[in-house]
């Protein structure tokens, strides 16, 4: 009889193990930190931080969702990015992701874009007004100007941000790469007329700044990785982009095994990416959506410190 029951123990233990590997996989939260400058940031520019969320999908983790706030909060952010599919189209999980979003918004300013998810959500209207009464900066094919001081004053300026919607809302869909080319065309013409707005009302702003918008840093949001090519036309310094899941299960020496919009064995599927001048980073997100269970892929917080180059 003692053998028999040694091997239910066994059996139980085994079990008990695997499902706390798998709950930990989806659970425990990473940071995945970059240190990037350029010339193109005001002298003596150090360390100003963004932390990168993507990929919610209503995901909750633990109570008015602390352990990820809690987790952002100890980055000191100066922004936080939300790269898209803050919900799931199926699923919903608006709740949880407006929680989240209240929250974060306490301790910095937080710019959104949207992702596939959001077009494919019939309820999204509603969701993007109510981010917007908590003061979330919904960025739809437009930009804002990020005001930046280094740490010894020695220099000030501005960061140009743009933030385009998933190619699904754009009357190119089905061709990506010419939805995203076009809605990054609308984006900085959006810039540019909100520099000439703030030119108006301040003359001495180029003189303050020593930055002419031709040479401003450039930091896109976009959902979609795999138009990387796109953002190098354009120019963009440095993007910040999810969608892929990591490649949802991940292999040592081959990385991603599947991604949307990439398929097998994904190029663009999680860290850094360089081509010239410029940097993506992409996000493994921190919720599931069609397959619910990430392997060797735990949740990821991307922070990025941007320094001037010296």
């Amino acid at each position: 009889m003692r053998k028999p029951l040694k091997r239910v123990g066994i059996f139980i233990a085994a079990v008990a193990a695997i499902i706390g590997f798998l709950y930990f996989q989806n659970n425990a939260l990473t940071l995945t930190s970059f240190q990037l400058s350029s010339a193109k940031l005001p002298q003596g520019l150090k360390d100003f931080t963004i932390v990168q969320l993507s990929d919610v999908h209503g995901k909750r983790f633990g109570d008015h969702q602390q352990r990820l706030v809690r987790k952002v909060e100890n980055q000191q952010p100066n922004i936080i990015v939300v790269t898209g599919d803050l919900i799931d189209s199926r699923r919903g999980g608006e709740a949880e992701s407006l929680e989240l979003m209240a929250e974060i918004v306490k301790l910095a300013p937080v710019y959104y874009v949207t992702g596939n998810h959001e077009y494919a959500y019939a309820r999204y209207p509603e969701l993007e007004k109510k981010l917007l009464e908590l003061g979330v900066h919904v960025l739809r094919n437009e930009a804002e100007s990020i005001p930046i001081e280094s740490s010894n004053g020695t220099g000030t300026g501005e960061i140009r941000l743009l933030g385009i919607d998933d190619p699904k809302f754009s009357s190119f869909a089905g061709h990506d790469a010419e939805a995203a080319e076009q809605n990054i065309q609308t984006a900085t013409e959006d810039f540019s007329n909100i520099a000439g707005k703030e030119k108006a009302g301040a003359a001495t702003k180029a003189e303050a700044g020593k930055q002419t918008e031709e040479g401003l840093y450039t930091i896109l949001l976009s959902h979609r990785p795999e138009r990387f090519d796109v953002y190098v036309r354009a120019g963009i310094d440095l993007t910040f982009s999810g969608h892929a899941h990591g490649g949802q299960v991940r292999l040592p020496f081959i990385g991603g095994l599947v991604a949307p919009g990439q398929g097998l064995l994904p190029v663009y599927d999680a860290g850094q990416y360089v081509n010239g001048p410029t940097n993506m980073l992409v996000s493994r997100g921190l919720g599931n959506s069609v397959v619910p269970q990430r392997l060797f892929n735990r949740p990821d917080i991307v922070v990025v410190k941007l320094s001037a180059a010296s």
